[in-house]
């Protein structure tokens, strides 16, 4: 097999430095953390707060989101033990891009995708998330935020090519940063890794029309490889969530 491939970088909510080396190795892709494998399953999710963490014991790797969903667009299941030295997988720019370009060394590896056997549906108050059979893999989403910016959003993918949703940058709100911090988050945050609104407008230049809903698609493909497997079938966001997309990818881990 291939030399180990490493990534440093700071993560977006501690602000720890760590380093992400990319190890082939036969079985399932897992995590290595502090001497402990971690599996990406929804049944390892602990912690859905802010971002998505993984966690045994003690132990917690938060936001491995933006990693999953390179691996999901990479299709790479299989033939990786993936290092971290740290407590979160760095934000890098933001998004799944740089990701996305040190998986390119991985040839796509793990089960072809499973057709849906019927529909799967999470909701809370105004916000759902649903499964439903169909011939082949798409996602959906749309937000609604009340900013003169962002408002009602929908990307569809495909049209919409997945490393098209890897672009797109997490974002945020200028108004919220101070009162984030006093809570211990967003300590690496920064206008070089995230889109940043002020109440008016933009801060920083957006990669994308509708990048924040192209986004928060990236961020549920990568919940959904918490189910464990692909699958055949079109997958819909509504006002998604961490805690719904992690939801959804439990029912599927679970009905198999």
């Amino acid at each position: 097999m291939g030399q180990p491939v490493a990534v440093r970088g700071v993560g977006l909510h501690t602000g720890e430095v760590a380093v992400v080396r990319f190890h082939p190795a036969e079985g399932p892709v897992r995590f290595w953390v502090g001497g402990v494998e971690l599996r990406p399953l929804a049944s390892a999710v602990v912690d859905t707060s802010r971002c998505t963490a993984l966690g045994h014991g003690a132990l917690r790797l938060f936001t491995v989101e933006h990693l999953l969903a390179a691996l999901y667009i990479r299709g790479i299941w299989e033939g990786l033990v993936i290092e971290v030295s740290g407590p979160e997988v760095p934000i890098l720019d933001g998004s799944a891009q740089e990701w996305l370009e040190v998986l390119r060394e991985f040839p796509p590896c793990g089960p072809l995708p499973v057709p849906l056997s019927g529909a799967v549906r999470v909701e809370e108050g105004r916000s759902s998330v649903l499964a439903r059979p169909d011939e082949a893999f798409s996602i959906s989403a749309t937000i609604l935020f009340p900013h003169p910016k962002i408002g009602y959003q929908q990307v569809v993918s495909p049209p919409v090519p997945l490393e098209e949703l890897a672009r797109a940058r997490t974002f945020g709100f200028l108004e919220e940063v101070e009162a984030l911090r006093a809570q211990g988050l967003i300590r690496g945050a920064s206008l070089e890794n995230a889109l940043v609104f002020n109440r008016y407008g933009y801060v920083n230049t957006p990669r994308m029309l509708f990048e924040p809903v192209y986004h928060k698609a990236l961020d549920f493909l990568g919940d959904l490889y918490l189910a464990g497997r692909p699958y055949r079938g079109h997958f819909v966001a509504h006002r998604g969530s961490h805690r719904l997309h992690v939801e959804l990818a439990r029912l599927l881990q679970v009905l198999g």
